[in-house]
């Protein structure tokens, strides 16, 4: 069994073609199965896709990088030479190595980051969901997720991480003078926000307000912030309410557009708005951070904001890929022995049906009367000269150099070459 891995991410690929390659984890499993029918040969499969990243992590008796780069690139709509351009791949070691580097926050945006396990855990649920995940895979995901346990708790990976969300305050923090002043308006209500919104609400806002597809869980999210609630049709009309926007939906579309924020800051006398666009594919439009009294930052703008800190992480990281590069030769030394299996359930049968026989004759010799220790001799025998007749025949078959490297190869299975005890 051979394993592979096709990707983009936030250091190869910008954000607008990030955002082709962008699906929500409800639409995974009907694109597993796609992706697994235009392969043609069984194949395991798994699909993680976050605002940093789309990976593809595939397990097959064959290696089929040129068919998942063509699937791909047309799920995107793009060539594939234009995929070629930003994706990486990687096969057998190189891709274990990067599943349990992914699992361990070692190739995020913010080094240490611990949320891109529970994204990976989402991916791997959703490909058992479509019936993709099999015994390959399995063992992959389990491995990458004790890798990037005993990393978390073996060293100092996540200490001073600054996350999206608090980046963001921090920003805002530049533009305000007191965020306690302001009032801020959160577009969606999932972990980003969620996440976004207990930063925001530490500073303890004027006044903030949630507004998703979704009103229930836009209502629970409020609940929990003391936040009240907008129905997302609404936000063009109250849009210059606000003095910050956070938003990270699954839309495939923009829903804040160019004409809103312009009207609305009309409204607002031209007084400065601060914008966060934390989803991919945008869910602002890319021509907002032209205006002279917006703020409008991404996904890809707030990297260097997370890179503080970085400096103080990076001697942990030398612990953490000795620890992966342990977890890498495991699982290899793991997959290797996978390649033995048919051999050695051949091997059992084979040996199940010559124990079958011998014993029938056995019992049918005990049944005539005969002693009981000549019928074990006879049936000792016959086990042995079963087991034996396949490798002597082999040592009279081929070249000389064939029967030498039988030899060699019987001495060693037998314990001919070790000295008797």
């Amino acid at each position: 069994m051979s394993v592979w891995a096709l990707g983009i991410n936030h250091e190869t690929a910008p954000l607008d073609l990030r955002g082709r390659f962008a699906f929500a984890i409800d639409q995974v499993p009907q694109t597993l199965n796609q992706l697994r029918n235009s392969l043609r040969s069984p194949t395991e499969a798994a699909l993680l896709s976050t605002c940093n990243r789309t990976e593809i992590y595939c397990a097959a008796e064959q290696v089929a990088i040129d068919a998942t780069i063509d699937w791909l690139a047309g799920a995107g709509g793009v060539s594939a030479a234009t995929l070629r351009q930003h994706a990486y791949t990687l096969t057998e070691a190189q891709a274990a190595r990067h599943a349990f580097r992914v699992a361990s926050g070692l190739d995020s945006m913010v080094l240490g980051e611990p949320q891109i396990l529970g994204q990976l855990k989402d991916a791997v649920r959703a490909a058992q969901d479509a019936g993709s995940l099999g015994t390959t895979l399995h063992q992959l995901f389990q491995r990458s997720f004790a890798v990037a346990k005993e990393v978390r708790t073996s060293t100092e990976i996540g200490a001073h991480s600054i996350s999206m969300s608090a980046a963001a305050v921090r920003l805002a923090g530049q533009l305000f003078e007191d965020l306690a002043d302001i009032k801020i308006l959160f577009v969606g209500a999932g972990e980003m926000i969620e996440l976004s919104a207990t930063h925001f609400a530490a500073k303890t806002p004027k006044h903030m307000t949630v507004a998703n597809r979704t009103p229930a869980r836009g209502e629970k999210l409020a609940q929990q912030i003391g936040a009240a609630t907008l129905p997302l049709a609404d936000i063009p009309e109250h849009l210059h309410e606000y003095d910050a926007v956070v938003s990270c939906t699954a839309s495939t579309l923009p829903i804040i557009g160019l004409g809103a924020v312009e009207r609305a800051i009309k409204k607002r006398r031209h007084k400065p708005m601060f914008m966060v666009d934390l989803a991919v594919p945008r869910d602002i439009e890319l021509e907002v951070k032209d205006l002279p009294d917006v703020f409008l930052y991404t996904v890809d703008d707030l990297a260097q904001v997370v890179q503080t800190g970085k400096d103080n992480r990076q001697a942990a990281v030398a612990q953490a890929e000795v620890i992966i590069d342990s977890g890498v030769n495991q699982f290899m030394h793991w997959l290797g022995q996978r390649h033995s299996v048919p051999l050695i359930q051949h091997l059992h049968s084979q040996a199940a049906e010559w124990q079958a026989q011998e014993l029938d004759k056995a019992q049918k010799r005990l049944a005539k009367g005969e002693a009981p220790e000549a019928v074990m001799q006879a049936l000792a025998r016959g086990l042995t000269q079963k087991m034996l007749h396949p490798a002597l025949s082999a040592l009279h078959q081929g070249d000389p150099a064939q029967r030498e490297h039988t030899a060699r190869t019987l001495s060693a299975v037998f314990g001919a070459d070790r000295t008797p005890r």
